[in-house]
């Protein structure tokens, strides 16, 4: 064979394996159908833990338990914006994210802050609220802990599996650290006298302090940290979906509609206890 046949083979085989990888690469980019999927169902299923007021509770409408709150609110617009009906998936917030990366959720929202650990299996959203985080205690104590050096040997809690529990255990070392699945656990363990305090972010606080006349926000002021604002949580490669919701979140947070959400989720929360 000559040199110049040996050449025409070699390119054809180059143009073959370059023309194949192309059709690979145009093909695996093709495969993203979060958002075309959700549209053809006509439904979007969202995951999320009812416990975490005011982002999201139970509440009673028509003598039915229906889920309410910011992220409620926040999905329902979502929806409305895509054209399509919102299902709520409510599961344990330690479910939450599993819902979402097994498929069994088109996304979660519950009060999710963005880590560096989360972000290497689910997809985020850009954050829709900025949070900081508070540690509540019965207001007869307000003048003992006045530190976080004041919780040396004490019990103080934060719900499992939350940025918050990571706080705990971060910038109040020395307190004897107690996991639990729902913060409304930690407000009766307060409340009896089982713990001296609970790790929470400040608009759940607030919530929970409207409400319970004997509690109060210690003057102890936590660093921020990395994840400290809520994001939504997408199955991993779910880019066409994510980018058309951080386009619907834009979109509100000019209006100022989160916000809205904050003030209405707090009365109806308030209101349901």
């Amino acid at each position: 064979m000559s040199i110049k046949k040996i050449v025409t083979v070699a390119l054809l085989a180059l143009m073959s394996v370059s023309l194949v990888a192309c059709s690979q690469s145009s093909k695996s980019a093709k495969e993203d159908t979060s958002l075309s999927d959700v549209q053809k169902r006509g439904t979007l299923v969202v995951a999320t833990s009812p416990d975490f007021a005011p982002f999201e509770f139970k509440r009673l409408v028509n003598g039915k338990d229906t889920v309410a709150g910011v992220d409620v609110e926040l999905s329902k617009e979502i929806a409305k914006e895509l054209g399509v009906d919102v299902h709520f998936l409510t599961v344990s917030f330690t479910n939450v994210l599993g819902s979402v990366s097994i498929g069994k959720a088109d996304y979660g929202i519950s009060g999710i802050s963005v880590t560096e650990e989360r972000k290497k299996a689910l997809e985020f959203t850009e954050p829709y609220f900025e949070s900081k985080n508070v540690v509540i205690i019965r207001k007869a104590d307000l003048a003992k802990y006045t530190s976080v050096d004041s919780f040396a040997g004490k019990s103080v809690s934060a719900q499992k599996g939350t940025i918050q529990e990571g706080v705990l255990a971060d910038q109040i070392p020395k307190a004897s650290a107690v996991s639990l699945t729902q913060n409304s656990e930690g407000v009766n363990e307060l409340k009896s006298g089982q713990i001296e305090g609970i790790v929470m972010e400040s608009a759940i606080a607030q919530g929970y302090v409207s409400s319970n006349d004997d509690l109060t926000v210690a003057n102890i002021t936590l660093k921020k940290v990395d994840g400290s604002s809520y994001a939504i949580a997408l199955p991993k490669g779910s880019i066409a979906l994510r980018n058309r919701i951080n386009g619907i979140i834009k979109k509100l947070k000019k209006e100022g509609k989160i916000d809205d959400y904050v003030k209405k989720a707090n009365q109806e929360s308030e209101a349901g206890k």
